[in-house]
């Protein structure tokens, strides 16, 4: 088994627990995660099909290596959107559970 194998068939690990923990993670923050996993999986993916190209005698091509570096400054930036936006959903769903209390105790 060569290191483009074993990259490969981490990759799609990595994929098949993104896929299964977006199925089944119960909350919000489970799918953040499960996505970002999912994520990785198809960067080492990306990169696996890339190398293959430049193993089989051709030089190193660097538009994929340009995508994976551009897609995981992207995912990075939407993961943090998603982590401030569940921060604020956990904000306002606390105040309106303080609000809810105050009515019932008028």
């Amino acid at each position: 088994m060569t290191g483009v194998h074993l990259f490969g068939l981490a990759g799609a690990a990595l994929v098949g627990c993104g896929v299964y923990g977006l199925l089944m993670a119960p909350g919000a923050l489970g799918r953040i995660l499960a996505f970002n996993i999912l994520g990785g999986g198809v960067f080492l993916i990306f990169g696996v099909v890339a190398r293959r190209g430049a193993g089989a005698g051709f030089g190193a091509d660097p538009v994929p290596q340009a995508l994976v570096i551009t897609g995981i400054v992207v995912a990075f930036c939407a993961t943090a959107l998603a982590a401030a936006l569940l921060v604020r959903l956990s904000a306002v769903d606390a105040e309106v559970a303080r609000d809810g209390e105050k009515e019932k105790e008028t």
